[in-house]
């Protein structure tokens, strides 16, 4: 190895970390450029801040000159999203005379009309817009000019899309398709918490119904966190129609990969899809046409990819759009070609590794 350079994550998020998988799957992928990446936590959440500021800065003591990634995520630094002592940890680093780098896993503050939520949004863009000040180079995780606190400084700013967090390698071999079973198969990976999963759990069992109603019977394959939470009432709502419903929990990482392999489309419907939408890169990454809805963060090169578009404001959009893909095999077929390429090119950790070196490495 010629470098070693750490990621430093906040508190780590349970049943699954998305951050820490992140960085490990990219250190791994790092490995090919001759750099080491060390996974290392401020513990604030265990020890306070004051405690763990301190910790930090005798750490860092080691650091000088070497690649600090920062992962910033709201919650990863505050427990309700009031990131304001990030800016601290980068101070400690900087004092320390590590170069800074900040990658944005949240590159959007939260929503919320309340007061609290109001004022919770002001510290997050705040906090980011200092945090960009103080880094030596950011990475964000959607293009900055489709962020809406319109990032400054954007000379040291790179896109780098996340990838799906999952072991995806050619020794899974080709993926299932429905010629080789009895029904197509429709995959779920994952329904928010609270009432966001409700409205989501309405929208799938809205467009299963229509679309069962249509092309004829056909299995969803629901899985991922809070999907168990759902199923009385995903089974409830489609009783009444030609559909196999399939629900587990969280899997572990191969168990993804073979559920989505062994399907024949992803629906997505956990906001507008985006390239820092893991969940909905997986389905890429496993050659799966993805049945997605655009947003404001969506550009390429998820436009790339085998994704079929749906809007919210055409009633009933997503129900026919997921016809089409079932219906459709030549059409299917294609944005699973378009999918396979797509993730090569642009959603491999191997690609994503080589964006991390050649941006922060100095040139020729």
């Amino acid at each position: 190895m010629n470098e070693k350079w750490i990621a430093l994550l906040g508190r780590g998020d349970k049943p699954t970390d998305a951050v820490e998988d992140y960085c490990r799957y990219l250190g791994e992928a790092l490995g090919e450029h001759g750099i080491e990446l060390r996974l290392e936590r401020v513990e604030w959440n265990a020890d306070g801040w004051p405690a763990a500021l301190r910790e930090l800065q005798q750490r860092a003591a080691a650091w000088r000159d070497r690649w600090i990634l920062v992962q910033y995520t709201a919650l990863a630094w505050s427990a309700r999203g009031f990131s304001r002592r990030f800016v601290q940890v980068l101070r400690t680093l900087d004092s320390a005379g590590a170069r800074v780098g900040v990658v944005f896993h949240d590159v959007e503050p939260y929503s919320g009309e309340r007061v609290i939520d109001k004022l919770r949004r002001r510290v997050q863009i705040r906090t980011m817009r200092n945090a960009l000040e103080l880094a030596d180079a950011a990475i964000f995780t959607v293009p900055p000019e489709k962020i809406s606190w319109k990032p400054r400084q954007l000379a040291k700013a790179g896109f780098i899309p996340v990838s799906a967090n999952l072991p995806v390698t050619s020794e899974h071999g080709p993926r299932a398709t429905a010629e080789t079973r009895k029904a197509l198969t429709v995959a779920v990976f994952g329904i928010t918490g609270g009432a966001t999963g409700e409205r989501e759990t309405r929208e799938i069992v809205g467009a299963v119904r229509y679309a069962a109603q249509r092309v004829g019977a056909f299995r969803l394959a629901i899985f991922g966190r809070h999907a168990e939470e759902r199923e009385v009432a995903l089974r409830e709502g489609l009783r009444d129609v030609q559909v196999e419903v399939s629900v587990e929990g969280v899997l572990d990482g191969r168990q993804v990969v073979e559920k989505l392999r062994a399907s024949d489309a992803l629906l997505f419907v956990r906001g507008g899809i985006s390239t820092r939408r893991s969940s909905a890169i997986a389905g890429i990454a496993c050659g799966l046409p993805v049945i997605a809805r655009a947003g404001s963060e969506t550009a390429a090169p998820i436009t790339e990819a085998g994704v079929a578009l749906y809007s919210e404001e055409k009633e009933k959009d997503l129900g026919a759009v997921l016809v089409r893909v079932l219906a459709d095999a030549d059409y299917r077929s294609m944005l699973a070609e378009k999918s396979r390429r797509t993730y090569e090119e642009h959603f491999s950790w191997s690609a994503i590794a080589k964006k991390y070196a050649d941006a922060l490495r100095p040139g020729p």
